[in-house]
């Protein structure tokens, strides 16, 4: 038996090969197959199921795109349905890989198609359990996330029982490898580690601690953050079906000549997404781009703030065309138009317009704060984040929230704007999102809240009200 565990960090997302005499089976792929076709093909085996734990809410599965490469069915546990051929499997059934067994335990909670793959060994013994959004190291997956007509407390119900019947009587020694770990917005508080045992988890994590009913559904409810604006659309992706990823690629890797990227600007409402470097896009950039870098959580924060319908054309690093357009491709972008050719170096040697971001340290913040009654500190942190420490005066604008132009009702012309975040990946985000929306006179704030922070001369305040 061979079980490889294939995570990107940036998803925070496990996808799983398992390999039994010369038979594979893959769980949970990205849409990006090449890895598991090349790692079959290193191997000398063929891939025989693709199995899926559940509708994915926060990447677009490789499901259909392997299956056509491959010929491998797509399995699915009971509750079920899609508009594309699947297998769906039975409570308890069992599919021979080689000489192991992987078997279906339906535990709906998360979502009602929720199923958990247990590997048996040669002997019948559990061995390993890939639980999918079911259960995480330190965490169980969020039940608000909408399935059919139940609410979270129904759903979180669900998982109840899923837990109790189908997880904690499995052996101590089975390993636990989860479709997440830590970052992941499908649970509220996971562990640092991607993958577990059930005795482990049955010690620490405190949703399979013994508990009553009520007492876990308040657990699980309670602390919920929004989720992300994609999950909808990348469930409802992932049941209905997908253009393939060779389409997607061949549209969104055109080069663009200057002219035409001028064209796509003034002729639509286009998004132009520079994936540069947060730091070196501050340095110049296209005039109306955002900045999304590739450097942090990318494919997140993409979904979270750009329009599903909205025609994108990329500024790259040389060389990272490609991986701009597949990492938009796994959180169901489909609208990538092309990319400028020779990047932002050739639309400045161009002499196009320029834009650019000011960086301050925080130590001139510092000495500004008192003395210009027309600065205003913007604090694009999470509402939690802001409650624990900010800035007293400060305006609290979560990056997600600049996506509403109502929200910039309180900022004025005159103003002199700080942007900052917790170390500055989100506030140039924010900050060139502000400059699309016409506010200019903007700098942001080089290390962030923990160089603010660290300002003996700056007034720091809490929440209380939001912490308790």
């Amino acid at each position: 038996m061979f079980i490889k565990q294939l995570y990107t960090g940036c998803l925070s997302e496990a996808a799983y090969y398992i390999e039994s005499q010369g038979k594979a089976a893959i769980i949970d792929p990205l849409r990006d197959i090449d890895a598991y076709i090349e790692l079959a093909k290193e191997r000398g085996a063929t891939i025989t199921y693709i199995f899926e734990t559940h509708f994915h809410a926060d990447f677009v599965s490789g499901h259909l795109d392997l299956a056509k490469a491959t010929g491998a069915p797509i399995i699915y546990g009971p509750d079920t349905e899609t508009v594309f051929p699947i297998y769906k499997a039975k409570d308890g059934e069992e599919f021979q890989l080689g000489d192991i067994k992987l078997e279906v335990l339906h535990t709906p909670g998360h979502t009602l198609e929720s199923s958990c793959y247990l590997v048996k060994d040669q002997q019948d013994k559990p061995y390993a359990i890939f639980t999918g959004d079911t259960l995480f190291v330190g965490d169980v997956g969020r039940p608000d996330l909408s399935s059919g007509n139940l609410n979270e407390e129904q759903l979180a119900s669900l998982l109840y029982d899923s837990l109790q019947n189908k997880i904690i009587p499995l052996p101590g020694d089975t390993l636990v490898y989860p479709a997440h770990g830590p970052g992941s917005s499908c649970g509220k508080n996971m562990g640092p580690e991607t993958f577990s045992s059930i005795a482990d988890e049955k010690k620490t994590n405190y949703a399979l601690q013994p508990q009553t009913r009520e007492e876990f559904i308040k657990a699980v409810t309670e602390g919920l953050v929004t989720p992300p604006q994609y999950f909808p659309i990348n469930a409802k992706i992932n049941k209905e079906g997908y253009e393939s990823l060779d389409a997607v690629l061949e549209a969104g890797l055109r080069p663009l000549t200057i002219s035409e990227l001028k064209k796509w600007i003034t002729e639509s409402e286009v998004i132009v997404l520079d994936t540069r470097e947060s730091m070196l896009f501050t340095e110049g950039f296209v005039p109306g781009s955002i900045n999304i870098g590739l450097d942090g959580r990318f494919a997140e924060w993409a979904g979270s703030l750009l329009p599903f319908d909205k025609p994108i054309v990329l500024v790259t690093e040389t060389g990272n065309e490609k991986e701009s357009v597949v990492r938009l491709a796994r959180v169901g972008f489909s609208t990538m138009k092309g990319f400028l050719a020779g990047g932002f170096e050739h639309w400045k040697k161009a002499a196009e317009p320029i834009d650019l971001i000011i960086n301050v340290e925080a130590e001139e913040l510092a000495v500004d704060l008192p003395f210009d009654p027309r600065l205003l500190v913007i604090d694009v942190r999470r509402e939690t984040e802001f409650a624990d420490g900010h800035i007293r005066g400060a305006l609290n604008i979560p990056v997600t929230e600049l996506t509403d132009p109502g929200t910039m009702a309180n900022i004025e012309d005159t103003h002199n704007v700080y942007v900052h975040c917790a170390g500055g990946y989100r506030s140039i985000i924010a900050s060139s999102m502000l400059k699309r929306q016409g506010i200019h006179n903007l700098r942001n704030i080089t290390g962030g809240w923990k160089s603010i922070s660290e300002q003996p001369n700056i007034e720091i305040v809490k929440e209380n009200s939001v912490l308790n």
